[in-house]
């Protein structure tokens, strides 16, 4: 008797049981990212045993869930809170381990129906819907604000007028983004996957898209990984332990990402007032703490620190070798022009995903018998915002100078199945 050949195989079932696996990791990694980082940030002594819900809020705000603050200081005063902001390293975590259990049961296979492909999606559609009703309802809390000791405190007694803050999800847009985010994951997930299998009909577009998509993927993580590096070692020489493995683990890609894109020459304009501030590095507080609006860009940093134009070399050492690894996944038929046209695509659409997720805005102020900001250094200001048409425009130039490079370098390397596509 003849082996079984592959076509003989059972094509596996993606059961609920599956789908209800690959929700809980991707939950249960969120959750002790955002646990681990808001408790490196002190968030573990807050009152009333509200460290759960705000480990609610991080995850519901790491898919792209709405998170509002609230504010009261009593009939004579009123406080002013606004933060928004996406904690990604959380994002990346259920990102990454969402994307690995989605494309586990479909290993080992050429081609799946669209069928197949949506059904066992809505399978973890509806299990990830679920789960995001029941964070948005679980991460609400109220905090009452100490302000101290002195004239501040007498005032705020006498007139009852304790400030209090708190946070609260509305649940229909956290559905909403939330369940755009899981598709967003799904489907890079199977465009960056080598080995995924795709419906028949879109079979054609798997030399022209996987690979640039992959080498994209690619290139944030090694900005991650790079960033991560550069955070560990401040760690060690300039101390602030607690607050450097705070932003690891729930902003690392918020500073690293942003870097990828000044070291093509974008433009972020923000500014940083009150106790706000960015811990890591240094650099980009100290060009942000400004009392107007500041820019921040190459020429802004290497005035305060010359090193940063590593970030040019960085940026054209990653480009270069993603380029490379995206034309040696090509058939060997592509020429160097279309390899160029592709990664400078594939490089704008990245650029423009970070300056959309990497945007920040915080705000706090007490005002009472509605005269100004009465907190001192309760009252504070942070935004960082990014000039998105030459960020783009930037990222699709280096693309096209990147992809030609990369071709070039890839043209004496062979490819295994580039003879079969031919």
């Amino acid at each position: 008797m003849s082996p079984p050949t592959a076509s003989d195989r059972p094509v596996p079932r993606h059961g609920w049981p599956r789908a209800v696996a690959v929700v809980l990791a991707g939950l249960v990694a969120m959750g002790v990212v955002a646990a681990l980082g808001l408790w490196a940030a002190g968030a573990a002594g807050l009152p009333g045993g509200a460290f759960p819900r705000v480990v609610a809020a991080a995850v519901v705000t790491a898919v792209g869930g709405s998170a509002r603050l609230s504010g009261n200081a009593g009939a004579l005063a009123e406080t002013r809170a606004a933060l928004t902001v996406i904690p990604l390293s959380v994002t990346l975590a259920g990102a990454l381990v969402v994307g690995s259990g989605f494309l586990r049961p479909l290993r080992h296979r050429a081609v799946a129906s669209a069928t197949e492909l949506a059904g066992w999606a809505a399978r973890i559609a509806v299990l990830w819907t679920a789960a995001l009703v029941g964070l948005a309802l679980s991460a609400r809390q109220t905090f009452a604000i100490d302000v101290g000791n002195g004239t501040l405190s007498d005032i705020t007694g006498l007139f009852d007028a304790t400030p209090k803050v708190g946070f609260t999800t509305d649940v229909p847009p956290t559905v909403l983004f939330g369940l755009l985010w899981l598709a967003g994951v799904l489907t890079l997930a199977l465009l960056v996957s080598r080995g995924a299998p795709l419906p028949g009909r879109l079979l054609r577009f798997q030399e022209s898209v996987r690979p640039a998509a992959h080498a994209m993927v690619v290139l944030l993580l090694a900005f991650v990984v790079l960033g991560l590096v550069v955070a560990l070692l401040s760690a060690a020489t300039r101390g602030h332990v607690a607050r450097t493995f705070a932003l690891i683990l729930l902003g690392l890609p918020n500073v690293a990402w942003p870097a990828l894109t000044l070291g093509l020459g974008a433009t972020w304009n923000g500014r940083v007032d009150g106790p706000f501030g960015l811990p890591l590095p240094r650099v980009l507080d100290e060009v942000l703490r400004t009392p107007d609006v500041s820019t921040l860009n190459l020429r802004t940093l290497t005035e305060h620190d010359g090193r940063m134009w590593w970030l040019v070399v960085a940026d054209a050492v990653l480009l270069a070798a993603v380029a490379f690894v995206m034309a040696a996944r090509s058939p060997a038929r592509v020429p160097a022009w279309r390899h160029a046209l592709r990664l400078a695509v594939a490089l704008a659409l990245t650029v423009l995903m970070i300056c959309l997720v990497s945007r920040i805005s915080a705000h706090y102020g007490l005002s009472l018998l509605g005269i100004g900001d009465m907190g001192g250094g309760l009252s504070g200001e942070l935004f960082l915002v990014p000039r998105l048409g030459s960020a783009v425009g930037l990222g699709a130039l280096w693309g096209l100078v990147a992809g030609f490079v990369g071709a070039l370098l890839a043209r004496p390397v062979h490819r295994p199945g580039a003879a079969e596509a031919d």
